[in-house]
């Protein structure tokens, strides 16, 4: 049996940014791709804080750096710039691969949406907000 698990995700980022004439994703900073394991064009939900809006869509990288993190097309109607969001990517695993215990990634982020922490997150460890 296969079972889809949270990869990894980036902790309350803030939205850069919400255009909804642009082509339809999530444009987030390279940086935050690359602390997370994401990879441009995967597919990812985003989870508004705010407003407790929930959508799925695909990555296109933004500016290493830049801490972008925009909703496009359509989704830039589901949140607003200062908006609170957490980015999750998930992966299908093999009971085998979780056998020996499974901790996804996780990416704390400040106020400008750089990188504070990130590691696995243990299974049964304290949330820290």
């Amino acid at each position: 049996m296969r079972r889809t698990m949270c990869k990894s995700k980036v902790h309350r980022a803030v939205l850069t940014g919400a255009d909804l004439h642009y082509e339809g994703s999530l444009t987030l900073d390279q940086a935050l791709m690359d602390a997370a394991n994401m990879l441009e064009f995967e597919k990812v939900q985003v989870v508004n804080v705010n407003t407790g809006s929930r959508l799925e869509t695909y990555l296109i990288a933004g500016e290493r750096g830049s801490g972008s993190v925009q909703l496009n097309g359509a989704a830039a109607r589901l949140g607003m710039p200062g908006d609170l969001v957490i980015v999750i990517s998930y992966a299908e695993y093999e009971e085998s691969e979780l056998a020996g215990g499974f901790a996804p990634t996780v990416v704390f982020v400040d106020e400008r949406n750089r990188v504070v922490s990130s590691g696995k997150r243990e299974s049964g460890a304290a949330a820290v907000v």
